[in-house]
């Protein structure tokens, strides 16, 4: 639980990524946090909520939005995920979440790199960050001077876990490597933007027009903690519904209900080129503050209630 101090550090922080959002000619939303359907996605469990539920992201009607002519746009909100809980997770959290028209996800690191410059300039008195830019967090010292590195997941399964992505993807075992053997050797002295995920774990991402095998995603990762994940947004209405076909067949697989978001499928053409990213802020107060766990960084987690 934050002491007073506490509270009024974060509430500094939230104040100053949104300076930086308005300065930015974006505007701020907020969307419904009940849902009837989510967007089907198999590496993520909801909570229901009278036959509704509580929505894992904004996702969904922040694209909505975008289709309606609304080209620059963020929201802070609280997200639900069921079965999350540990040092870095919570099962209520709060995320940034924003969207430019026009923008690809290379666009959108350079943008991550003027947000958290901008932040370090309006926070010197976070305890974790010092006056050089210097973030401390645990064993790691890292400096959050642009530019910031850039590693394809290709690159990094080589260089840190030994084994070709396509290895690891045939026998399921992706994401135990990345946590595992490749997570804790990212960001640990300048952040890193990993990038270019295989194409089976970006649904919402588009296709590398030179690689298609891969899409256009990233995550951003600071002293080994994964902080925000974005990508080039996939917008063609056809290759989406089926990429959801496939996670919708995950889902009945494994004795889970979902269904086809058509509404959300009708807007997609209208959104145009857009790159989106979704960014916890919890974790990133976590480490502004120099804090060990996420439980230190939230004003109540589900303990304490």
């Amino acid at each position: 639980m934050l002491t007073p101090q506490g509270l009024r550090q974060r509430s500094a922080l939230l104040q100053a990524i949104r300076s930086f959002f308005f300065e930015g000619g974006y505007i701020e939303v907020d969307t419904p946090l009940r849902l009837p359907i989510l967007l089907p996605e198999s590496n993520l469990v909801p909570f229901s909520s009278e036959n509704w539920y509580l929505h894992t992201s904004p996702e969904l009607c922040m694209k909505r939005l975008l289709a309606r002519g609304c080209p620059l746009i963020f929201q802070i909100c609280h997200c639900f995920r069921k079965e999350e809980s540990g040092r870095i997770h919570q099962p209520e959290f709060t995320m940034l979440e924003w969207y430019h028209q026009g923008w690809n996800y290379f666009d959108l690191m350079g943008e991550c790199e003027e947000l958290l410059a901008a932040l370090c300039r309006l926070m010197l008195r976070m305890p974790g960050l010092s006056s050089e830019g210097i973030l401390s967090w645990r064993d790691c010292r890292v400096s959050l001077r642009q530019p910031w590195d850039r590693l394809t997941v290709e690159e990094a399964f080589r260089q840190y876990a030994g084994v070709e992505v396509d290895e690891v993807l045939k026998c399921g075992s992706f994401d135990e490597v990345l946590v595992t053997d490749v997570e804790p050797h990212l960001g640990r002295e300048r952040p890193v933007f990993l990038y270019d995920y295989p194409v089976e774990l970006g649904s919402l991402a588009r296709c590398s027009p030179q690689n298609p095998l891969v899409a256009e995603r990233f995550e951003l990762y600071v002293a080994g903690v994964e902080l925000a994940n974005g990508f080039s947004e996939l917008v063609e209405p056809r290759e989406q519904r089926a990429r959801f076909a496939l996670e919708i067949a995950t889902l009945q697989r494994a004795g889970k209900n979902a269904a086809m978001p058509e509404s959300f499928l009708a807007d997609l053409a209208l959104v145009g080129e857009t790159a989106g990213i979704a960014l916890g802020f919890d974790r990133l107060f976590m480490l502004l503050m120099g804090y060990s766990s996420l439980a230190e960084a939230m004003p109540f987690i589900m303990e304490e209630l």
